[in-house]
């Protein structure tokens, strides 16, 4: 098979070293537009039920992005100046650098023989008029599905919420959290390590905090320099560092969550954010681009032809990804409602920020829901009074 993958990220790449190691055969190229070396972003997170499925899948890469990625186990969560709280998670966390990613996953692809184009703009489809198969790995404003929008139909809700991806110099041990008050209202961080000497850090707020702090006229000198001073408990100094791609800058934005009614036209099929986006509080985002590229290669592998394949892949893959969907809609709804939740005591705070994913939470007062330790009976038959649209059932 000949195959175009479009996008030089994680699920491309990933995609060309699965479908070379099923068959050495397939003629694969990635292109990617920006020069080798060019990405955005800081680390990325991802947990040990993924880095063991890499192992399982690629022990090869797999062992370069673990030697690469620093580990935790526990969060530690800042709220104000009244309290520090560190709670073993259970899970254990890693983060690894974005670019060291793609160097290790680029270097094993052109080891199994995939060629990759970098600074190579896309052009219109005829460019790939001999590909069996055309991969859209290019991201939530993949050019190759906005042709066909409609086919796709693809549809973009905005958060509320605004947010910047930044780093620092800070190396943090744990997944770290921050919760601050001003007098225009709540700012919170969350940030990880990826390194030994750098850490992402995601900065948020509600837009009226946003503007009562001055984040809407402010440079980016002076914006990040009032970010420090939010920040400076978890900082110890360090400094906030701007988005690395060239000629970037840090910028606010409001999260998109994108999603897609169809993953193919005729031979093009979407991958990785391309298809669909979850909201970054849940730190799912690369686990389900490779998830993608690993469900798309075992399609075309155990398929009569390609149209089937890519029909399977969709049914398949849009079912398995729909709990990561609806957590990541129930967690950013849960961070748009910070206040409800940031002056319960700390304990509490923390216990409800781990049940953000909860369905019925929105619903139920928050002591109310910590008190019944989240008992499965008891939440059951509060959802089915309090939730819109759910009947509460009666005997008799």
């Amino acid at each position: 098979m000949k195959v175009a993958c479009v996008g030089g990220g994680p699920a491309s790449l990933y995609f060309s070293i699965l479908m070379k190691r099923v068959d050495p055969s397939h003629e694969i190229t990635v292109y990617e537009r920006y020069p080798a070396g060019a990405t955005y972003g800081w680390g990325v997170t991802y947990w040990e039920e993924l880095f063991d499925y890499l192992h399982e899948v690629d022990p090869e890469s797999a062992r370069a992005i673990g030697e690469s990625s620093v580990r935790w186990d526990s969060w530690v969560v800042h709220v104000q100046d009244r309290a520090t709280v560190t709670v073993e998670h259970g899970d254990e966390g890693f983060g690894v650098g974005r670019q060291r990613m793609l160097d290790i996953l680029a270097e094993r692809a052109r080891d199994l023989g995939v060629d990759i184009a970098y600074e190579h703009e896309i052009t219109p489809e005829t460019e790939f008029a001999d590909a069996d198969l055309v991969v859209a790995a290019d991201g939530i404003n993949s050019v190759l599905r906005e042709r066909h929008a409609e086919h796709f139909g693809t549809e973009v809700s905005v958060g509320r919420n605004m947010y910047m991806w930044l780093g620092t110099t800070k190396a943090l041990d744990a997944f770290t959290f921050v919760f601050t008050e001003t007098p225009h209202g709540w700012i919170w961080g969350y940030g990880y390590g990826y390194d030994s000497g750098h850490s992402t850090f995601i900065v948020e707020c509600a837009p009226d905090t946003w503007r009562g702090l001055g984040f809407d006229t402010a440079g980016e000198a002076d914006g990040l320099a009032l970010l420090e001073k939010l920040f400076a408990e978890v900082l110890d100094g360090h400094p906030l560092i701007a988005r690395s791609e060239a000629g970037g800058s840090a910028r606010w934005l409001n999260f998109r969550t994108l999603t897609n009614r169809r993953w193919y036209r005729d031979n093009v099929v979407l991958l990785g954010d391309a298809a669909h986006t979850t909201h970054f509080s849940i730190g799912a985002g690369t686990a389900l681009a490779l998830g993608d590229a690993a469900y798309l290669v075992e399609a075309l592998h155990s398929a009569t032809d390609l149209d089937a394949a890519l029909a399977r892949y969709e049914r398949e893959r849009r079912a398995a990804i729909r709990v990561s969907q609806r957590a990541a809609r129930r967690s950013a709804r849960w961070y748009e409602s910070v206040p409800r939740y940031v002056n319960l005591p700390p304990r509490q705070l923390i216990a409800l920020l781990n049940e953000r994913h909860s369905a019925v939470l929105p619903y139920v007062p928050p002591r109310l829901y910590y008190v019944t330790g989240q008992t499965a009976g008891t939440l059951a038959w509060l959802a089915s009074c309090l939730i819109p649209g759910r009947r509460r059932r009666t005997s008799g």
